[in-house]
């Protein structure tokens, strides 16, 4: 069965408390110090969704799921829908 995977970021423009928490973290563990590891200036936390879907995924499926992103899984005011992907169903073991 395939996956539809839907990500949703809070907008650009807006500040992100978690992400800010997530920095302020790096740096308490030592993971954003310059002279021993990457410099981590900005952490944006956003939300992953995965459908699973019965069948195959048509274009009607897809709008399907573009109206559920923009209307249930986000919130227009303060988030974004960036991406719709489809992934291949995995292989049965």
């Amino acid at each position: 069965m395939p996956t539809i995977v839907v990500e949703v970021m809070p907008k650009a423009e807006l500040l992100d408390p978690q992400g800010k928490a997530v920095v302020g973290a790096l740096s308490r563990l030592g993971l954003n110090d310059p002279a021993e590891s990457a410099q981590f200036t900005d952490v944006r936390i956003g939300k992953r969704f995965e459908l699973t879907v019965e069948g195959e995924v048509t274009e009607a499926v897809l709008a399907d799921v573009r109206t559920l992103a923009d209307d249930v899984l986000s919130n227009s005011v303060i988030e974004d829908v960036v991406s719709i992907t489809v992934l291949d169903a995995a292989p049965a073991v």
